[in-house]
């Protein structure tokens, strides 16, 4: 085991591109709300412009605030039409790790949406806490949501790892202190995962228990 990972005592995750592949489903969903709200934005608007912080595509869109909520909603009903599965390695990583360390899910998705997902592919009992976007006053970037996990598992940010797929997902982890493991996953989002200098840069989420191993 590297030894900058000799003293973790809990494995946080992102969800949505880190163990869902999700990227379809949102794409789809993203385009459908797009079309629906008159904005002219195509598949290379969105890679441009993606993040896990949807209001920032709103803005980047020239959503007016007035219609964010409407667009809230038209995007969940067109993602409900969508199916989007577990990563290939995803359960096996969790069930591995789950026997080393606490394990928490810290998502800028929706209570509602996640859970329902998680219960899906029985993955609830695995996570000792779960954030979702309500549980925090501020998203990703911001350091919110992580410290929060790390409250409620009673853990020190050097006792924890953060793992996801987004440059979001890095600077929170820096910004709370807690060492960020950063995974090539199916969201259009590589170039700016390596330009956030993650502390380890993984190909896939298979790779992981060798960090710990």
């Amino acid at each position: 085991m590297p030894r900058q990972f000799e003293n973790v005592r809990a494995v946080f995750f992102d969800w949505d591109g880190t163990l869902l592949s999700s990227y379809q489903a949102d794409q789809q969903a993203y385009l459908a709300m797009f079309r629906t709200l008159g904005i002219p934005w195509g598949v290379e608007d969105l890679e441009r412009h993606y993040s896990p912080d949807w209001y920032r595509m709103y803005r980047a869109a020239r959503l007016p605030r007035a219609h964010w909520q409407r667009a809230d909603r038209v995007w969940r009903l067109h993602y409900a039409r969508q199916r989007a599965a577990l990563l290939p390695e995803a359960r096996a990583v969790l069930r591995s790790l789950g026997c080393q360390f606490r394990l928490g899910l810290v998502t800028s998705g929706s209570r509602t949406r996640v859970l329902r997902q998680l219960r899906g592919f029985g993955l609830v009992r695995l996570f000792a806490t779960r954030i979702y976007s309500e549980s925090a006053a501020h998203r990703k970037p911001h350091p919110a949501p992580l410290k929060l996990a790390l409250r409620r598992l009673r853990m020190r940010p050097e006792d924890a790892v953060y793992v996801g797929d987004t440059p979001e997902d890095i600077l929170m982890a820096r910004r709370a202190g807690v060492r960020a493991v950063a995974v090539l996953g199916p969201f259009p989002t590589h170039k700016r995962l390596r330009a956030a200098r993650p502390d380890v840069l993984l190909e896939s989420i298979g790779l992981l228990p060798d960090l710990f191993g």
